[in-house]
């Protein structure tokens, strides 16, 4: 069963930035589209970024020009560059395929104020 783990998020001040891993333990990490998600308490997983297996990316609205997602497929690894971080973005930070066909991991907690 694949699993994956994030790490790096923590608590940053505003304008502040983090840098997201995913470890994908699956086999075919390099031809398949990933993507970051996030949750709120009370609120739906949204997708923030995604990448194809070609690297064409998408990032929602509200993240865009600020936040920007990376593969490494030797190390099956997918990262998310979050600058100019603000409150909003506070939540925890999911990896996964997209769409998610995978059990979610554990994620990592963004929190993000003054």
């Amino acid at each position: 069963q694949v699993q994956l783990v994030e790490s790096g998020g923590g608590l940053v001040q505003p304008g502040d930035s983090l840098r997201l891993s995913c470890a994908d333990s699956g086999s075919i990490f390099s031809m398949i589209a990933m993507g970051w998600y996030r949750q709120t308490p009370g609120k739906q997983r949204e997708l923030v970024a995604a990448i194809t297996s070609g690297g064409r990316i998408n990032y929602a609205d509200s993240v865009k020009g600020r936040f920007t997602i990376s593969r490494d497929n030797a190390k099956k690894t997918l990262y998310l560059q979050m600058n100019s971080l603000r409150p909003e973005d506070t939540a925890t930070y999911y990896c996964n395929r997209n769409p998610p066909l995978v059990p979610w991991g554990q994620g990592t907690q963004v929190t993000v104020s003054s």
